[in-house]
């Protein structure tokens, strides 16, 4: 099974739950893991899963002016340059048997208010032809320069290892399709 999982990260919350994911990945996959102003615009034919995260910015994922914002706010860890958003929109439409996942990081005390990275990405990806494997999943983060909260990489190292999971029955399970949300 070959696996790539994107990462959108400013402060290195999202890069470390990216790393978690692709390590739960590992057990059976085999994972490529790639910071968004890296990643392929064309996917390879042979991919089976794709992953991909950002932080959640203003109730959903980054545009050009929230980047600019964040980068104000303490060191940044990549170009803010580009994101999910614009990667994404950049991606030709569904190519091959691949399916997809979506993860975000936000601040807990945001955890009920409306907006997600993870949801937003699910939603453009599904516009251009690509089934979700799982419905999308938040990690969460202390405050924008706040650190992961306690369990969480592990969560996502777990996580990781139920999509690997999932993947394997989707391949071997005739008929069965991913989760149409």
């Amino acid at each position: 099974m070959q696996v790539l999982v994107v990462y959108e990260s400013m402060f290195g919350n999202t890069e470390m739950v990216a790393e978690a994911i692709a390590d739960g990945l590992r057990a059976g996959a085999e994972v490529e893991l790639v910071e968004v102003g890296a990643a392929p615009a064309k996917l390879g034919s042979a991919l089976d899963l794709l992953v991909v995260g950002g932080p959640t910015h203003a109730f959903g994922m980054t545009r050009p002016s929230t980047r600019t914002d964040a980068s104000t706010k303490g060191p940044v860890v990549m170009s803010p340059d580009i994101g999910m958003r614009e990667w994404i929109g950049a991606l030709a439409d569904r190519q091959g048997r691949v399916t997809t996942a979506t993860f975000d990081t936000r601040m807990i005390k945001g955890s009920r208010l409306p907006g997600s990275a993870a949801r937003g990405a699910a939603r453009l990806l599904r516009r251009r032809g690509f089934p979700m494997l799982v419905p999308p999943e938040s990690f969460y983060v202390e405050g924008v320069l706040g650190s992961l909260l306690d369990g969480e990489t592990g969560r996502a190292q777990r996580w990781g290892k139920d999509l690997q999971s999932a993947v394997s029955q989707l391949a071997t399970s005739p008929g069965k399709s991913p989760t149409a949300l």
